[in-house]
């Protein structure tokens, strides 16, 4: 296990905006930090106080110092990496309709990061890219990234996230196929999606077997599929031979918001893979991390990872 570890993380911050209905029809607002703090918050709440997490993403300069003041309280976030822009934060509304499914609307979606901004900071046990708006970086940053990390075996965590997602006249989210989804997933450590995002990632419109066949001879080591309250799918490579595991879901008294628990997911999968060395224990801390988050709304509630809390129980 790795001493005092370093872990660059790279993507957007967001503020979430979520538009509820109380039981009396009236809309309520509730205001989160979205994007990439939640990786942030779960790496500092799984990570020692003597662990370094150093996320890289821009702030508008009117609301730096206190973004970075948020960030510094956690104690083992290194905030140089945190730069000032012109741009507004990213807004992303999330409306409920009447199906229970939610529409998403991003409004802001600032510059993709540069890799000068990145390049400083590569010198780590690992890197997450969680492409929380879908346009955190260019597929050449990526690029770049791996190249300078390859030679050091440093790995890299990719949360393909919102990668698949257009936005259109309205700003609503769509989802898209990728023509160069074979670029953006070769020479990875660990690629994660979603079982939506796995089903919109191809312009072949792969089944998810033909995905994972696709996939693994990209010299990729693990590819994770998360499936919500059915939990997850690992499939890793080892000696040119795949294998899968299946992570069975956590039951919890009540699911209040899954907004952020892919995020979730990644950062204590990753943490756990550069503690452990090992992909299968990983996906499983990465799904009890997971299914802590869905019991509350925003990351303010991320502090209980703490405490390595016991699968939840549910209700009788």
């Amino acid at each position: 296990m790795a001493k005092d570890l370093k872990i660059t993380v790279i993507g957007h911050l967001a503020r979430d905006i979520f538009h509820l209905t109380d039981p009396s029809g009236r809309e309520e607002v509730v205001e989160t930090f979205g994007g990439i703090f939640y990786s942030i918050a779960t790496f500092s709440a799984l990570l020692s106080s003597d662990d370094k997490v150093i996320p890289v993403f821009g702030i508008h300069e009117a609301e730096y110092d206190k973004i970075v003041e948020r960030l510094q309280q956690f104690g083992n976030v290194d905030t140089r990496g945190v730069f000032k822009t012109k741009e507004p934060v990213n807004e992303v509304h999330f409306f409920g309709n009447a199906s229970g499914r939610r529409t998403e609307c991003s409004k802001h979606i600032a510059s993709p990061i540069p890799f000068e901004r990145i390049k400083p900071y590569l010198d780590v046990h690992g890197v997450l890219v969680n492409m929380a708006s879908g346009f955190d970086i260019h597929l050449e940053t990526l690029d770049n990234i791996r190249m300078n990390v390859r030679d050091d075996g440093i790995p890299i965590h990719m949360d393909i996230h919102s990668l698949t997602l257009g936005i259109d006249e309205e700003l609503k989210r769509f989802r898209r196929p990728l023509s160069d989804w074979r670029r953006w997933c070769f020479m990875l450590h660990s690629v994660q999606m979603s079982e939506d995002e796995a089903a919109g990632l191809t312009v072949e419109r792969y089944d998810e077997a033909t995905l994972v066949n696709h996939v693994m001879p990209l010299m990729v080591n693990g590819l994770l599929i998360t499936r919500g309250e059915r939990g997850a799918t690992l499939i890793r490579q080892e000696h040119k031979k795949l294998f899968r595991h299946d992570v069975p879901g956590i039951p919890v008294p009540t699911v209040v918001d899954t907004i952020g628990c892919g995020d979730v997911f990644g950062a204590a999968f990753f943490a756990e893979c550069l503690k452990k060395k090992d992909l299968v224990t990983a996906a499983e801390a990465g799904n009890k991390a997971a299914s802590v988050k869905s019991t509350f709304r925003g990351p303010d509630g991320l502090e209980a990872l703490r405490q390595e809390p016991a699968a939840p129980i549910p209700s009788p």
